[in-house]
């Protein structure tokens, strides 16, 4: 029943437009997300069919590495360009360059075409994840932003399950180009929504964009890619080109800490590495993004060419591993929210993922499907018990200025760790195969059934019986040796855990939403709207009655929640508040309403007037004694933030949200009102 108190009815009217048009925004900006979200898993069951088509095994690792670092690199300046620019026609135009890419891949030729219009494509994917939960708000009040930010959490939920079934689907009954083409017809609608119905106020944020630390990180990753992914194979590990590479990546990993310590705002500041568990909590969060994305890479060439799945079933088989990993995620960020307590998820989410990469390494062509399953679901599971609580506890050991950077800063890492791990994934695979088919095809003139099979592994059918069972094998042990090699990678980040120091969590560090959590782009907020993300999330419908009732209790009355909420409505001087009003536009049951009426009016607090609620001057010495109550318990939640140098934008955040809280009248009412209760109020 009072549950519902404090869902007001409906806000006031948003100065982008009426509430249909922010509706159908929000709707068009879902559809930008979905696309970027599910390219993340779409395409991996499709990889083996892509390469078969397109011949180059050893180049798979590199449709998805030039994505994950396009995208990774532009996500930050996507989101500044946002600031000072425009939202709208930003996101237009990374909408734009993801469709371009989109169509290019689909028209791909060869594998270099289909790498470099992969990168295309990240350019405008990072733009789409960051400005779209960016524009929600502009067009959304506070107050009002938990519920859609659970719409997009459950857009990237929705699309780890979907992804790899409509890859398989796509795969098996149109082509593999239809991979990239779906997203054609999707963001065109995307695109059309936004022309017609997004209004975004005109607020121009100048920033200082460190356009030379983003191209010089992202350098220094595509070169520690280059030489893990070439060296060994395409390179000689002696080779000039190798030693030149890593001699240019130390450079300008040099040249990026000298250009981060006197950039004015730096992507990534170096002073965050003196704090503990931020340095700690990016380390770790490298390995499980190494783990993650290269175990979803190449587990669908075992299921297909191994085990010889479909596409379809190849997704199907993934799913105990999504689903293990949602669970886990989602369930571990709720329990350190309401316990505090979260040392031990960290910790046992990575050893639980090295045993499930022990688990992987055992798979052999002749696995049953619920060996298979629960080998999976193990590696999920152990993922998800660590990647909620790292976005959670680095927001926690941060100061309030260093908040955004912080995030985006270990989200970064994940990103950078996901492309590295399909790299050095992919060299080990290819290399293992490369040696363990040369033992199989010994013969001179058997060279050139390892070379092709190599390159399109359907030509497995086309081998003479005596051969195929060898071959098949070494395929098999190819892969599963990579989760072997992987684990004392996530071993070393499991005795990293134990050097997490479990401070106390602030009120307001709030479990992180999906995007921070599954997205492969890093997040990019900054520091308000991180805490008016944490906030809005506290004061959404679920948790306002407990807001009301801490408040009241603070002020020292024995008031219903539903009578303070009252109160403070009634409180702004320029709201003329009918009950009657109230009731038709508000989601709180009527009888509510009515109990709360009753107990003010009895004790003197307020009177009905007409049809107007005004508060007597008891009623206003309480209402502002609960207005005050209401501020100090955001402020509790803010922890040592709300210190006495708090910054300015976060006292007027804790204002905004505190008046908010209270609501205000609005357009249509959600139902109508019985007359004869109507006579009552």
């Amino acid at each position: 029943m009072a549950q519902d108190v404090g869902e007001e009815a409906t806000d006031a009217q948003p100065a982008t437009g009426n509430r249909h048009r922010v509706r159908v925004s929000i709707g068009a900006l879902l559809l930008g997300m979905l696309i970027s979200a599910l390219d993340q898993t779409i395409v991996s069951t499709a990889l083996p069919t892509i390469v078969s088509d397109l011949g180059g095994m050893s180049h798979l690792s590199w449709v998805v590495t030039a994505y994950l670092l396009a995208s990774t690199a532009a996500t930050p300046l996507w989101g500044k360009l946002g600031d000072q620019y425009g939202r709208k026609r930003l996101f237009q135009a990374a909408i734009v360059i993801f469709l371009i890419g989109s169509a290019l891949c689909g028209l791909a030729q060869n594998m270099s075409q289909l790498i470099a219009f992969r990168a295309l494509q990240g350019l405008g994917g990072g733009g789409l994840m960051v400005l779209s939960m960016a524009i929600v708000g502009d067009i959304v009040p506070p107050r009002d932003r938990g519920r859609y930010q659970g719409l997009f959490g459950a857009v990237f939920g929705a699309t780890s399950v979907l992804g790899p079934l409509l890859g398989g689907l796509f795969v098996d009954h149109l082509s593999w180009r239809w991979v990239f083409y779906i997203n054609l017809p999707v963001g065109a609608v995307a695109l059309l929504v936004i022309a017609a119905a997004l209004r975004i106020p005109v607020r121009a944020v100048e920033h200082r964009i460190d356009y030379v630390g983003t191209l010089l990180i992202t350098s220094v990753a595509t070169c520690l890619i280059l030489v893990t992914s070439l060296g060994g194979r395409t390179w000689g590990w002696t080779s000039a080109p190798l030693i030149g590479t890593a001699v240019l990546g130390a450079a300008l990993l040099g040249c990026f800490l000298l250009a981060e310590r006197r950039a004015a705002a730096p992507v990534l500041p170096l002073k965050l590495f003196r704090i503990r568990t931020f340095a700690l909590s990016s380390a770790i969060s490298f390995v499980i993004g190494f783990a993650m994305f290269g175990a979803m890479t190449y587990l669908p060439t075992f299921l297909q060419v191994v085990r010889g799945v479909s596409p379809t079933m190849s997704g199907v088989h993934m799913l105990p591993m999504v689903l293990g990993l949602l669970l886990t995620s989602t369930l571990s960020g709720q329990a350190v929210s309401r316990t505090g307590r979260w040392k031990i998820f960290p910790v046992l989410g990575t050893a639980v993922t090295a045993a499930g990469l022990v688990l992987l390494h055992r798979l052999t062509e002749s696995s049953g499907d619920l060996e298979m399953s629960l080998y999976f679901f193990v590696f999920g599971f152990g993922l998800g018990l660590v990647m909620q609580v790292l976005v959670l506890i680095v927001q926690n050991a941060v100061s309030y200025e260093d908040l955004g950077v912080a995030t985006s800063g270990v989200t970064f890492f994940r990103s950078i760790g996901s492309a590295f791990g399909v790299a050095v994934f992919g060299t080990v695979f290819t290399g293992r195969l490369d040696d363990k088919l040369r033992h199989v095809f010994n013969g001179p003139a058997q060279s050139q059934s390892a070379a092709a099979l190599e390159s399109d592994p359907r030509a497995m059918a086309q081998l003479p019986p005596e051969l195929r069972p060898s071959a098949l094998h070494a395929y098999a042990t190819s892969i599963t040796d990579v989760f072997l090699y992987a684990a004392p990678i996530v071993l070393l980040a499991f005795a990293l855990t134990w050097l997490l120091k479990e401070d106390g969590l602030r009120g307001s560090v709030t479990a992180p939403d999906m995007a921070q959590t599954l997205s492969v782009h890093p997040v990019h907020r900054s520091s308000r709207e991180e805490v008016q993300r944490a906030l809005s999330v506290l004061g959404s419908r679920d948790g306002r009655r407990g807001i009301y009732e801490k408040i009241t209790a603070t002020a020292g009355y024995d008031l219903l929640p539903a009578s303070s909420w009252l109160l403070l409505r009634a409180l702004r001087p320029e709201r003329s508040l009918s009950p009657t009003r109230l009731a038709q536009y508000s989601h709180v049951p009527l009888p509510v309403i009515e109990n709360a009426l009753e107990q003010i009016e009895q004790r003197g607090l307020a009177t009905l007037e007409g049809t107007d609620l005004l508060l007597t001057d008891a009623g206003r010495e309480v209402a502002a004694k609960l207005s005050a109550a209401r501020q100090d318990s955001f402020a509790e939640l803010l922890g040592d933030w709300w210190g006495p140098d708090r910054p300015t934008d976060l006292v007027e955040l804790v204002e905004e949200l505190s008046s908010q809280l209270s609501g205000s009248d609005g357009e249509r009412p959600q139902t109508p009102v019985p007359r004869d209760r109507a006579r009552r109020t």
